[in-house]
């Protein structure tokens, strides 16, 4: 179901008792009728009162979250959460685990290179910084984790799509371009994403399965192409050391 936007400007404000949180009315109700089912499948009247929102306006949401599968519906009726969550819930927990084991090895690369160093995985057509190192050089080649970027932009992403299946649908990176980087084993960029701020990555393999993209940036005046093949192999190394502890 669509909103329109008057819809959405005339949805009633949450009770005040710390569910609305950001600006985002629709966002804020959504959230609060998912907390609502955390115990288990509960009834259109149930949500309705608890939620404090009136039944057509819940219905609506409900509704609406279980069009894209965030909710589904119990035998009875009742609304529970969906199978969407679990998916989500598996992206996300591989993710993290992986930034969190990703610690030591992001560390030695940062003070083998002095530079700044990330660990990327993909979400959905973007790539999610999951684990960070910042070299404090006042560039902004700093990126916070949990920041999502593109994939067709920055040597990070160029690396998520040599290694996926899908990357013929990104039509900024040609197929020979990929497969250039799949032969090298890293990829380049320069000024794609931020002016002047160059990157090197390289894939974090298990198995012959790609976990995540480890990226080394910096100025472009530091990083330019013969700094990025003598850095290949310190990038290589710990793509390796990640790929071990990740099992």
């Amino acid at each position: 179901m669509r909103y329109s936007v008057r819809d959405m400007e005339t949805l009633p404000q949450l009770p005040a008792d710390g569910k609305r949180i950001t600006a985002v009315g629709v966002l804020d109700r959504s959230v609060a009728l998912l907390e609502l089912l955390g115990d288990g499948p509960r009834s259109l009247r149930y949500l309705a009162e608890a939620s404090g929102l009136p039944r057509p306006t819940a219905h609506r949401l409900l509704v609406a979250l279980e069009s894209h599968g965030l909710l589904a519906r119990a035998a009875d009726g009742a609304f529970r959460l969906g199978p969407r969550l679990i998916e989500l819930a598996a992206r996300a927990g591989r993710g993290l685990e992986l930034g969190t084991l990703a610690g030591p090895a992001l560390s030695r690369l940062h003070e083998h290179t002095g530079e700044s160093v990330q660990l990327y995985v993909r979400s959905g057509d973007r790539r999610l910084c999951v684990a960070a190192r910042d070299a404090g050089a006042g560039l902004r080649d700093s990126v916070p984790v949990g920041a999502l970027l593109p994939l067709d932009a920055g040597s990070g992403g160029k690396v998520l799509l040599a290694w996926s299946a899908d990357g013929e649908r990104f039509p900024e990176l040609p197929a020979a371009e990929l497969a250039a980087i799949r032969r090298r084993g890293w990829a380049a960029s320069v000024a794609e994403r931020e002016a002047g701020v160059a990157s090197i990555s390289a894939p974090v393999l298990s198995g012959g399965r790609l976990l995540g993209a480890l990226c080394v940036s910096g100025p472009a005046s530091r990083l330019g192409p013969a700094d990025c093949r003598r850095l290949a192999p310190a990038i290589a190394a710990a793509t390796a050391d990640l790929a071990a502890a990740a099992g």
